[in-house]
């Protein structure tokens, strides 16, 4: 006959007869108005001590009690005057939805006209408008205009260098897409144009498709295949907003990203020593314009004896005014922020294009941009007929601009912030806001326009408060493109494609403080990751980089998402109510006679499942997951006769998840286990629903089995030992 157990603390048999034992533990300590949960840092499991529902209301609400929150949601709260028994009109059942909370909410505090806030909320302009004072104008203003005279030279160098288009689509890019998000956008300092990344993906897609269909094509022709690029583009980023995919800004890593940007900055950086050196019809003479990277350096080391000596020099001497006005912005900014509105670019653009006229280089053999009309606004609609090829051709290359660009831009949004009150960075706002901008924006052909980080950083830090700097942008563009233009004749593209490079080279500067710091705390995997893409960018080509990129990100999400994070967990010595993890604090617990306690911190979908009863096995087996199971039993059977799930964490579960869990429960129940949950969902919520419907309620032996606390779990498994023992006793 086994020997008897010492009982804990608990309830006898004749108690568990006579009442619930959720009851039960309650009226023992003396709790029967509810628990509260305090989480325990060291073991993640929590110290269940006990508070009294009676809690204080927070700060300026209408004395909403603690069973409106929580995982008591839903019931009705305590009388609110103590006394008869009845429910306050300002109290009652909390909603089980998101529209009736709101509403609920709303009445609740006061809330005057709570439909007018939806359509600020999806329509931020009406909210920045109202709230518009006078005093931002100035700000605004110059700051508008500071961007515009550093900027427009850049979408001209843009265009013409990555894009291969004329000058006028990169204007458009500054003309129509920050006009349309200063709207919709809901990061109001953030300012919008064309990219380099983007626009040497679209300049690259052109390229291929002009070369697949054999022909280099014109002017017009390459325009509206950069309008279906961009459209399309902006259709996918809006469909993800409208469809909630915002939370994607998640799943690229930082050294991804990073490898991938630094390699974008060394292909423009090759790229443009052609025509900075003057070697552009000799390259396409050796058919080298479409090489990679490394084709190319090599084919300018050969040639470097080729170069045209008055292009290399201008080029040279615009780069090196750009970087070192860029360097002195940086070392006189905190002493003289006023330096930050020093347009070394435009001056770069005037100087060089009167220096130009007046000594007649362009007879030197130097090459400019030449005669450009000013221009117009031509409305060709990309999703005709005719366009359909070009779409299915270029969807994948459309596809990557508007992801780099929604990363690059969201990281841009929520660094900004806004300085204006109530301004909510929103990821799935600012997909529909950048996505509606760019679908116009092909409709006029102009090239893809994202936020950056750098641009955004010059407009609040030349003043700008509110979208209008960006609307000021947009006017200051439209002068340009029907008044300015034709003046840019004589402007070197020597002195465009060092702007470029300056672009470029901002690129890669953030990339060895990145590797330092990856390196300092041992992060060899991402300095590997970044190394990796790098390397594929610029020995391949763009795309195969970033298809790499995505897929190795794609892979370790999903690597990450499916592991099931259980774990045992055991009591601390003197703490009945304390557990901490068997696995992470060997030393610091003991283990529970004839009980293993497992703990669930999250969700269980069929994503997380599908190793679920392998690690339960190896819990049981070994006592961790982290062992080979290659290894012999090391636990006795006798230590898994109760199985205690601590399910705090698992908030909810889908249909996979639940068939699961039951398959599991079903083994233990014929296996002779005992199967008690603890810290279980409220009896209304869509968890403790599947727990019934799937009848996991009733395999483990009722709501009995459900209890408060591991604790309460641990007092049933002691009650159930008593009667085993009663009963041996029986028998003999």
């Amino acid at each position: 006959m086994s020997q008897p157990t010492t009982p804990r603390a608990g309830p006898t048999r004749h108690d568990r007869n006579a009442a619930n034992p959720r009851t039960r533990l309650l009226a023992q300590s003396g709790a029967a108005d509810g628990l509260h949960t305090e989480q325990q840092a060291a073991g993640g499991h929590g110290t269940f001590t006990v508070r009294s529902l009676a809690a204080t209301p927070l700060s300026g609400s209408p004395s909403l009690g603690p069973s409106q929150f929580g995982g008591l949601r839903g019931r009705t709260t305590a009388p609110a005057d103590g006394g008869d028994g009845s429910i306050d009109s300002r109290q009652g059942v909390w909603p089980l939805n998101k529209s009736s909370t709101t509403t609920f909410l709303a009445e609740q505090h006061g809330v005057k006209n709570p439909r007018l806030n939806y359509w600020m909320y999806y329509i931020p302009c009406l909210h920045w408008m109202k709230d518009y004072k006078s005093s931002y104008l100035l700000g605004d203003t110059i700051a508008g205009i500071t961007m515009a005279s550093m900027y427009i030279p850049i979408a001209l160098s843009i265009s013409t260098n990555l894009a291969h288009l004329p000058p006028i689509h990169g204007l458009f890019g500054f003309a129509i897409q920050p006009l349309i998000y200063a709207l919709l956008g809901s990061c109001p300092t953030m300012a919008v144009g064309p990219e380099a990344a983007g626009s040497l993906l679209l300049g690259s897609a052109i390229r291929l498709s002009n070369n697949h269909h054999g022909g280099e094509g014109d002017d017009v022709w390459n325009g509206q295949l950069a309008g279906v690029i961009t459209a399309t583009c902006g259709a996918i980023a809006l469909f993800a907003g409208i469809i909630r995919l915002g939370f994607l800004d998640s799943v690229l890593s930082r050294p991804l990203l990073r490898g991938f940007i630094s390699a974008v900055g060394w292909v423009i950086c090759v790229d443009q020593l052609i025509p900075e050196m003057g070697l552009q019809e000799l390259a396409k003479q050796d058919h080298i314009t479409h090489a990679s990277s490394l084709t190319k350096l090599v084919w300018l080391i050969k040639n470097a004896s080729k170069a045209h000596r008055l292009t290399f020099t201008i080029a040279v001497v615009s780069f090196s005014i750009i970087m070192a006005g860029k360097f002195i912005k940086q070392r006189l900014e905190k002493r003289l922020p006023s330096i930050i509105f020093l347009p070394d670019r435009f001056m770069i653009v005037v100087l060089s294009a009167i220096l130009t006229y007046v000594f007649a280089w362009d007879k030197q053999g130097l090459v400019i941009l030449g005669k450009l009309d000013s221009g117009k606004f031509t409305f060709h609609f990309p999703f005709q007929a005719k366009h359909v090829t070009d779409f299915r051709e270029n969807l994948s290359t459309s596809f990557l601009i508007a992801v780099l660009g929604f990363f690059e831009s969201v990281v841009a949004a929520k660094s900004m912030g806004s300085k204006l009150d109530n301004a909510n960075i929103s990821s799935n706002r600012e997909l529909v806001a950048l996505g509606t901008a760019n679908l116009v924006g092909g409709c006029f052909q102009a090239l893809p326009a994202f936020g950056g980080y750098g641009r955004s950083k010059v407009n609040r830090a030349t003043g700008g408060q509110t979208p209008v700097s960006s609307v000021v942008l947009s006017l200051c563009t439209m002068l340009c493109i029907f008044v300015l233009l034709p003046y840019f004749y004589y402007l070197p593209r020597c002195v465009l494609s060092a702007m470029v490079t300056g672009v470029a080279y901002s690129l890669l500067e953030e990339a060895p403080a990145d590797i330092r710091f990856f390196w300092g705390i041992k992060g060899y995997s991402e300095i590997s990751v970044m190394l990796l893409i790098f390397l594929t960018t610029i020995i391949w080509s763009l795309e195969l980089g970033i298809a790499i990129g995505v897929g190795f990100s794609v892979i370790q999400v999903i690597r990450h998402s499916t592991r099931a994070r259980i774990m045992i967990l055991g009591r601390v010595p003197g703490s009945p109510t304390h557990f901490k993890s068997a696995e992470d604090f060997p030393e610091e617990i003991e283990e529970i006679e004839g009980c293993l306690i497992v703990k669930i911190p999250e969700p269980l979908t069929f994503a997380n499942t599908g190793e679920l009863k392998n690690r339960l096995r190896r819990l049981e087996l070994y006592g961790t997951t982290q062992v080979h199971p290659s290894l012999p039993r090391m636990r006795s059977e006798g230590n898994s006769r109760n199985v205690v799930f601590d399910v705090h964490g698992v908030t909810s579960m889908d249909g996979s998840g639940t068939q699961v869990l039951k398959e599991i429960v079903e083994g233990y129940a014929r296996r002779g286990v005992a199967v008690y949950f603890s810290r279980t969902p409220p009896k209304h919520s869509r968890v403790w629903e599947l727990f019934v419907r799937s009848g996991i309620v009733d395999i483990v032996g009722g709501e009995s089995h459900f209890v408060d606390s591991v604790d309460e779990a641990l007092r049933l498994v002691d009650v159930r030992a008593e009667d085993e023992d009663v009963e041996g006793d029986v028998v003999v």
